[in-house]
Formats: C-alpha cells, structure tokens, sequence
C-alpha cells in the first residue's frame, strides 16, 4: 500500500511538472519581467568563506542593457587581518582608509542591497551577471548567509558570465581588460584607488552591450570580419 501511494505521488509531481514550468516564463518570451544585475565585487583575497567582500557594485538594466539604476557599497570585513597583500594592491583596501570612506557593517551592507533590489523588481526576477561570475557568486553568497539571508533573497538562481558570453562567439579571451581592447570599449580603472565594485560592474555592462551586438550582427549574416 505504501509502494503505491509513493507511485501515485510520483505521478502527480510528473504531471505537475509542465504546470509548474508554465508558470515561469521564459525571458525569450516575457523580457518585460526580467531584469539583468550586472554585478562586481572586491575582495581581501581569493578565497570564499575565508577572505571577505570588502565592496560591491550593481547596475540594474532591462535584457537589452539599458540601465535602470546603479548602486555602489563598501563593507568593513569581519576579519580585516586575513587580507592578502595581492588584493590591498588591487582594491586599496585598508581598515583606515574604509572607515574614512564611510564603509558600512555586513549586516547594514546586507539590508541596503536588499533595499535597492526590492525597490526595482516589482515582481520581476533578476539575473546576476559577473566578469569570471562563479567567484562573484560565491563571495556574495558567503557574505549573504554571513548574516542570515541568500542570494537567493535577490537573484534568480541562474547567474551568466561576460567571458563564456564572449567565448560562445569563438573569442578565446577571458580578461576584461583584453575583451575591452578587443571591443574597443572604455576599459575600467586600474589602479587600487580607483578600482571598485561599481567600476567593474559598468565595464560588465558595456561589454554585454558589445555582446549583444555582436551576436545579433552574426544571426543578421555579418561575417566576423564585418567588424
């Protein structure tokens, strides 16, 4: 009797199932409830869970890029002593100088960010994209769960990343600064005072802006060397 109940409750999941997907539509098919985060983030180091987000930037744009509102936080990390020296060269962090700049605690970091996503989706959902996205990913889920929330609480769970973008069109580059070069775009700052969260995020989208160009130029029927 057991066997069968769990039998009839496979089926009704499996039956279900196209119900369930049909709630969801598909951003081919509705891009009106999508939105796009162009996400950045620095670090104290390359490890998640060990070294922390010390800022963040996020651009909010429909699915054609166009930009609906940015944000830019820094954070004072937990534990400031694990920074490596490789990342204070790249980002300028120093405990000094991010309590000078007005840097916020995790939890308050957290709640603005929430904020700023709420305010926009309405009910759309969100989809992260980084430059390298599995290590922005995994900073900002660990600094989420940190203080009792998810990643989950702002993005959809599918993330997409600039560089695969770019290799799907047969570039084989996967630096930001070199796909700039390559689109002939303004590449980000690159020295550590200068190089933040919100200026990682903006060359995020004006990539994805020379993506979308590229690969609708290529089902137009223009050869690679048209460019």
């Amino acid at each position: 009797m057991l066997a069968i109940r769990r039998f009839t409750l496979l089926c009704a999941v499996v039956a279900a199932a196209p119900a369930l997907r049909a709630e969801l539509p598909a951003p081919a098919d509705r891009p009106e409830e999508w939105l796009l985060a162009f996400v950045d983030v620095e670090t104290t180091g390359l490890v998640p869970g060990h070294h922390e987000m010390i800022d963040i930037g996020v651009i909010l744009a429909d699915l054609e890029g166009e930009e609906i509102d940015r944000l830019f936080l820094r954070i004072m990390p937990e534990h400031p002593e694990r920074t490596s020296p490789e990342a204070a060269a790249v980002n300028g962090f120093a405990v000094e100088r991010w309590n000078e700049l007005g840097a916020l605690r995790p939890a308050d970091a957290a709640e603005r960010l929430l904020a700023f996503h709420r305010r926009h989706a309405g009910g759309k959902r969100i989809v992260m994209v980084a430059h390298n996205s599995q290590f922005d990913a995994a900073f900002l889920d660990h600094f989420m769960r940190s203080v009792g929330r998810s990643r989950n609480d702002i993005y959809y769970y599918y993330v997409l990343d600039i560089p695969s973008m770019a290799w799907s069109l047969g570039l084989r580059l996967l630096h930001g600064q070199r796909l700039a070069a390559h689109f002939e775009v303004p590449d980000e700052p690159r020295t550590a005072l200068e190089h933040t969260g919100i200026t990682g995020a903006d060359l995020n989208l004006r990539l994805y802006r020379r993506l979308l160009e590229t690969g609708n130029g290529r089902r137009a029927g223009e050869t690679p060397e048209a460019r």
